[in-house]
């Protein structure tokens, strides 16, 4: 599943100006990169914050783009940008302390308990990657941008998404095989989320 492009129609309309032509661009890309940031940076408050931070980016530069690419690859090339940069300063700056029973849980509703902590487990997982592979990953499997849009919006080779995307499908299935979680019936479903 791929993320469509805006209407060019719209985007144009965006370009001059026009607040609703945005509008309509901001409710159809909203979401999917409000989770990606959220996987990204795992704080809902901070999410939303660079969330709203990028659409202004977007909102900003969108008279400049181009389109000689494409609308969801320049998307997601300043959300990776703010977010590394948050990520950077955050390194920066000294971290509060937080118990893991504090953290809440991930929520799926009406799904049996082995699948439920198979779901956290590959979210662990994932939330364990390194920022290159996370991106990647979540990339695909979240946003649903195909490869070459990846290594676009990331700015690397075709080769290394595919050797990122592989590395973090990877890590993720030992850290599930680490936790006990086999690639069977209940870890399926969960194990689906990290391809």
């Amino acid at each position: 599943m791929s993320l469509q492009q805006p209407d060019l129609g719209v985007l144009r309309k965006a370009q001059r100006g026009d607040e609703r032509a945005f509008t309509l661009i901001l409710r159809a890309y909203e979401t999917p990169v409000f989770n990606y940031v959220l996987r990204l940076v795992n704080d809902r408050a901070l999410a939303e914050d660079l969330t709203q931070e990028v659409f202004l980016r977007v909102f900003q530069g969108l008279p400049k783009f181009s389109l000689r690419s494409k609308f969801t690859t320049w998307l997601f090339q300043v959300t990776k940008n703010r977010v590394l940069d948050e990520l950077r300063a955050s390194e920066r700056r000294p971290r509060a302390v937080v118990a893991l029973d504090d953290v809440p849980p991930l929520e799926v509703l009406d799904a049996p308990f082995e699948r439920l902590e198979a779901i956290d487990a590959v979210w662990r997982a994932v939330e364990n990657l390194n920022v290159d592979l996370k991106m990647a990953i979540l990339l695909r499997d979240v946003v649903g941008l195909s490869y070459t849009e990846i290594g676009d919006s990331l700015e690397i080779t075709l080769a290394t998404v595919k050797w990122r995307i592989y590395k973090a499908r990877e890590e993720v299935q030992l850290s599930l095989a680490r936790e006990g979680i086999k690639l069977g019936h209940a870890a399926d479903d969960a194990a689906s989320i990290a391809r």
